[in-house]
């Protein structure tokens, strides 16, 4: 939606004018996935940020897949939304489709190229748009910024074999050459980010916010309280994509050993993926069926009722940028079990010992964990007293604020 030229927009346009420090921008946000049509950390974190700085007056723009139906470009809760292409799986073999990204890379060009903003915020994976971004940047003489979710680096090899891991790891590095204004989510992956070549000074930390106000107005499923924890329908839940990186089967079988002490605990798995057939028949080989309830994607108010009715959240991810959830969970007063893994940056969030506990990625080591959050009833009032505190920092006030300064230093 553009500014019609009142008073007020042409005070903008003096100030533009002037190049004076201003209080509006025309800002787009590049990712070929887009809430809520595709649910996930990054998504989240771009439509969030949309919004908020929709809500302070920007003009905000969001370039990627059109997985809606109708016109190309519609309106979406303030902000302008550009489907670039037709939508496409990203998934193939439960991994990321280069052709998806390619093919959206390549479509990006003429739409980005149709408007001037005032600034491109492009999230780096899946590479291809980055290069698209860099091109429009130069030639419209707009700052760009490169968002890093996560660096990969060596996990490539891990992910697609020698000869297309090389391809991926160099493609990365590759991006993080044509970028001076980098924003890492969290200081895990800037220190990942500077491993590339980087320098520091060229990395800002600008980490995913929550809105702590909407989390506490949601009520638990099952209408548990803070005072009586025992009255919790979970012991532990899952929350995210169901492939094969998040480990999901370690946590099941993690559940086939607990129900011996706790004869009478229930999983909650939240989420949807390529895996799910594969851990639906594992729940039968291992004989917890029962004890697992596979309550796939939730809305944003559903998800936080489940997490508020758990006792502990499990996140046994090899691979995580950031951890969007365990921040949630804390902010429902829910310590965390997660796993000391190379490319897991969500152990960086939790506090040994103090609001949870970071464990080895196998199923005792992770039953071990979550028994130790449980067992104890006084430990555990204490983790989650910690975990709640713990919050304040991620507040989408403090996010934005952080956000706008940079943003307003490359003007």
């Amino acid at each position: 939606m553009k500014l019609t030229l009142n008073g007020e927009a042409i005070k903008r346009d003096e100030r533009r004018k002037k190049g004076l420090k201003r209080d509006w921008m025309k800002i787009a946000f590049v990712y070929d996935a887009v809430y809520p049509w595709v649910k996930g950390g990054a998504e989240m974190r771009i439509h969030e940020l949309g919004k908020h700085l929709t809500a302070q007056g920007h003009e905000v723009h969001l370039f990627g897949i059109k997985w809606w139906e109708g016109k190309d470009i519609i309106e979406y809760e303030g902000m302008t939304l550009h489907g670039v292409c037709e939508a496409r799986e990203l998934y193939v073999g439960g991994k990321r489709s280069i052709s998806e990204a390619i093919v959206f890379s390549l479509k990006l060009f003429p739409r980005l190229r149709k408007e001037k903003f005032d600034l491109i915020d492009v999230s780096v994976f899946p590479y291809f748009s980055c290069f698209t971004v860099k091109a429009v940047s130069v030639l419209s003489k707009t700052p760009a910024v490169f968002t890093w979710h996560e660096v990969w680096d060596g996990y490539w090899y891990e992910y697609l074999g020698y000869w297309k891991g090389f391809f991926g790891q160099m493609v990365e590095k590759a991006v993080a050459k044509i970028s001076s204004n980098n924003i890492a989510v969290s200081g895990w992956t800037k220190n990942r980010l500077e491993a590339l070549g980087v320098l520091g000074e060229e990395i800002a930390v600008v980490p995913n916010g929550i809105d702590l106000k909407r989390i506490s107005e949601i009520e638990p499923e099952g209408g548990w309280t803070f005072a009586n924890p025992e009255r919790k329908i979970y012991g532990t839940i899952f929350a995210g994509r169901l492939i094969k990186e998040k480990n999901v089967d370690v946590l099941l079988r993690a559940v086939a050993l607990l129900k011996a002490d706790f004869p009478g605990i229930r999983c909650c798995i939240v989420g949807d993926g390529p895996e799910r057939e594969a851990l639906l028949r594992l729940t039968d080989e291992l004989g917890v069926r029962g004890h697992v309830d596979f309550a796939g994607f939730q809305e944003y108010e559903a998800l936080i009722g489940k997490i508020k009715a758990s006792k502990v959240l499990v996140l046994p991810s090899s691979r995580e940028g950031f951890g969007m959830v365990v921040i949630e969970a804390f902010a429902c007063g829910v310590p965390v079990v997660t796993v000391r893994e190379r490319y897991n940056a969500a152990q960086g969030l939790v506090e040994d010992g103090v609001d949870g506990f970071v464990v080895g990625l196998g199923e005792r080591e992770l039953a071990e964990g979550v028994r130790k959050v449980l067992w104890e009833s006084s430990s555990y009032n204490k983790m989650s007293e910690y975990a709640t505190r713990k919050t304040e920092k991620y507040e989408w006030e403090e996010v934005l604020r952080k956000l706008n300064s940079f943003y307003e230093e490359l003007m």
